[in-house]
């Protein structure tokens, strides 16, 4: 029997290869001899560079970036088994973790160092970029990682304008002159998991603003602000951007991406199989285990289990999900195509021990499904 491992990270417990590794070992207990192959996966969001890396046997590297406030901060971002993709999440270097509450403030913070880790990746000389945008601590339209890239925005007396969201409606013009040359020979793809535009109602300020520190006053101003921006680009660039699905992701991150670096925005889910091969991957295979911490109505929207469910349907293969836990409208996982799944916890359990023993909870069920499946005969 061959089984493939394929799941998420379990949030704030173990990372997807954990997972596999975890997985892994109790199917051997329960099976022994039993073929496993172990593929993490990712959505795009925190995990997508390590998941990734490993699935392809890449490497892991680290740069020296700028982090929302301007200050040094280590990133790390991967290099695919390809050597010729590199894979990025924005937060490593623009993400809301790295501020302490009191220091959240979308008028002043910047995407800056998410462009340095882009040329970090350009050094490498690779041939394709994917970016996660999730997890961002900014609402300045990817203004600041296209100028980290050499692209100019200016005031009215042809200075650059200031960092942040709160700068923005100082913009009269914007030139693309200086931008890293190494781009137009470099595909960039934007792991974009929500189809917020940039403005309106459902736009960046509202939706996004207020998680990044935005009292309603901030929403206001950086609403107005964006709005310049996306007219200035129009006028200046020719590319509408205000109302495009997705360009509202990570603070306009998206939008900036499509304006300036002339990226496609991607469901996170499809970037990450397709660079691992996914359907490939799987081809002949008896079963896929895959999973996620909390399993609840949302994990059928652009998430792991559904994507995995998905790719999986037409080859006919069975897909049983493993979850930390069963959150309100978990069924619809089983209406997008999983098979059946099952809670890893032994009984009532506290929180903080569920995520100790998350390691030995994932071998044990994934031991006892092993157990299971070889009475039966397997599929």
């Amino acid at each position: 029997m061959r089984i493939v491992v394929a799941p998420d990270s379990f949030k704030e417990s173990l990372d997807a290869r954990a997972v596999c590794e975890a997985v892994a070992s109790g199917l051997a207990r329960g099976w022994p001899g039993v073929e496993v192959i172990s593929v993490p996966l990712a959505d795009g969001g925190e995990g997508t560079v390590r998941a990734m890396v490993a699935a392809t046997g890449g490497t892991c590297v680290t740069a020296a970036v700028s982090d929302p406030l301007g200050r040094p901060v280590a990133a790390e971002f991967g290099i695919l088994g390809d050597g010729a993709t590199a894979v990025i999440e924005m937060a490593a270097a623009s993400g809301l973790a790295l501020l302490t509450p009191e220091e959240r403030n979308p008028l002043v913070t910047t995407t800056f160092g998410t462009g340095e880790l882009i040329r970090a990746a350009l050094d490498r000389k690779v041939r394709r970029i994917i970016l996660g945008i999730g997890g961002s601590a900014t609402v300045d339209g990817g203004v600041g990682a296209a100028q980290a890239l050499g692209a100019a925005f200016l005031n009215a007396e042809r200075a650059p304008i200031g960092p942040g969201g709160g700068a923005l409606n100082a913009l009269e013009s914007i030139s693309l002159d200086g931008l890293d040359r190494r781009l137009k020979s470099v595909k960039v793809e934007a792991a974009c998991d929500v189809d917020n535009p940039l403005t309106g109602p459902t736009g960046s300020a509202a939706v996004y603003g207020p998680q990044k520190g935005a009292t309603p006053e901030m929403v206001e101003q950086l609403e107005g602000n964006l709005v310049h921006l996306a007219n200035v680009v129009e006028r200046t660039l020719d590319v509408a951007i205000a109302m495009t699905p997705g360009a509202g992701a990570a603070g306009g991150l998206g939008a900036g991406l499509l304006a300036f670096l002339g990226a496609t925005l991607r469901p996170g889910i499809d970037l990450v199989m397709d660079a691992v091969n996914f359907a490939e991957v799987i081809r002949g295979a008896d079963l896929i285990i895959t999973g996620e911490g909390r399993v609840d109505g949302q994990s059928v929207f652009g998430k792991v289990l559904s994507g995995v469910a998905r790719v999986a349907a037409p080859q006919g293969i069975p897909v049983i999900a493993l979850a930390g836990t069963l959150g309100q409208g978990w069924r619809d996982v089983l209406d997008a195509g999983i098979t059946a799944c099952f809670a890893i916890a032994d009984g009532p359990i506290a929180l903080s021990d569920a995520i100790d023993r998350a390691p030995d909870l994932l071998a044990n069920t994934a031991e006892q499904l092993a157990r299971t499946l070889k009475a039966s005969g397997g599929y």
